[in-house]
């Protein structure tokens, strides 16, 4: 699935900011295929799945800006002082989701939230595997 044309370096690359907005978007329809397929019966379950979803393909995309930025600038300390706000504002985010809703809100939350991280790990081992 490497693009075949160009330098190693430069293909990697485009394969990576495809495979990025590739799972963005996939994890975001599934997601609202799945809220949808909720909203009849508790609506609530499906409004947690999709902003959990939102959050995680927020969170995912701030780790990958993140990493980018930890390759260039070799920076750990800045790396890890930088999740800092994003683990408390999406914390945040999934206790009042709890808080508003019936406690159990938070399991569609964290489902929807690992959904796009899932989905570029699974995605990211077979597009950059060596083949054999």
């Amino acid at each position: 699935m490497i693009p075949t044309t160009g330098g190693g370096e430069d293909m990697a690359l485009a394969a990576y900011y495809r495979l990025k907005w590739r799972v963005a978007a996939g994890s975001f329809a599934v997601a609202a295929v799945l809220a949808l397929l909720l909203v009849p019966f508790v609506w609530y379950a499906g409004l947690a799945l999709l902003i959990g979803t939102t959050c995680g393909i927020a969170n995912m995309l701030a780790i990958m800006r993140g990493s980018e930025r930890l390759v260039e600038t070799r920076s750990a300390l800045v790396f890890g002082l930088s999740s800092l706000p994003r683990l408390a504002a999406f914390s945040i985010v999934a206790a009042a989701l709890a808080a508003r809703g019936p406690w159990w809100s938070l399991g569609p939350f964290l489902a929807g939230f690992f959904i796009p991280l899932a989905a570029y790990a699974w995605s990211a081992l077979r597009v950059f595997r060596p083949k054999p």
